[in-house]
C-alpha cells in the first residue's frame, strides 16, 4: 500500500535494476497506439534483497482484441536493467479477476495488480523508456513521456479578473455618482 504522499514521485526519471518474473507478468489491457489495439506489459522486478517487487511498464504490443497477450517472444532478460520515469498506481479497487486470462489487468490499480501477485508490490511502478539512441527490435514499443505541461492558462485568468473587477468598481463609481444629489 501507499504510505505518505508520493506525488513528489511522479515522472521523476529512475533505474531499477533486479529479475524479471515474466511468469507473473501483467497485461494491461485495452491500449492502444497508432490507433491499432494492443497491450502492455507490466512486469514485475524483483529486487536482491528485498521482498517487494517493483512493476515495469515495459511497453506496448499488437493484440488484435486489445486483451490477448501475445506469445513469449516478447520477453527480454532474466537480469534487467531498465530506466524510465515514475508512476503512481491508481487508488480503487481491484478489478474482478477474469478466469480465462487471470493476468489481465483491465486498469493498473493497487487493488488489482497486489491482488494478481503473490509477493508484495510497490505502490509506485517504472515506466520504461527506450535510450534516446536505440533502435532496438523485438521489445515492446515503450510507452512515451507525457507531454509537459506548463503553468496553464492562469496568468489569461488573472488578466480577465482583473479586468472584471476594474469594470465593477468603475461601474460601481458611476453608478454611485449619478444616484448622489451632487451627480444630478
Amino acid at each position: 500500500a501507499l504510505r505518505g504522499d508520493t506525488s513528489e514521485l511522479r515522472y521523476r526519471r529512475a533505474r531499477i535494476t533486479g529479475i524479471a518474473d515474466y511468469d507473473q507478468e501483467l497485461i494491461l489491457g485495452n491500449r492502444s497506439r497508432s490507433g491499432a489495439p494492443g497491450v502492455n506489459f507490466l512486469t514485475p522486478v524483483r529486487i536482491p534483497g528485498s521482498d517487494t517487487a517493483v512493476l515495469v511498464n515495459r511497453g506496448w504490443v499488437y493484440s488484435p482484441d486489445a486483451a490477448t497477450p501475445p506469445d513469449e517472444s516478447w520477453r527480454e532478460q532474466d537480469t534487467v536493467s531498465f530506466e524510465g520515469y515514475v508512476d503512481i498506481l491508481a487508488a480503487g479497487e481491484a478489478a474482478p479477476q477474469n478466469d480465462r486470462r487471470p493476468r489481465l489487468v483491465p486498469r493498473a490499480t493497487y487493488a488489482s495488480v497486489a491482488a494478481r501477485l503473490p509477493y508484495p508490490v510497490a505502490g509506485t511502478y517504472l515506466v520504461a523508456l527506450l535510450p534516446e539512441d536505440s533502435a532496438r527490435t523485438g521489445i515492446p514499443a515503450r510507452v512515451a513521456l507525457p507531454e509537459v505541461t506548463d503553468e496553464g492558462p492562469h496568468l489569461g485568468y488573472a488578466f480577465q479578473w482583473f479586468i472584471f473587477a476594474t469594470i465593477a468598481f468603475v461601474g460601481a463609481g458611476i453608478a454611485l455618482r449619478q444616484g448622489s444629489p451632487a451627480g444630478r
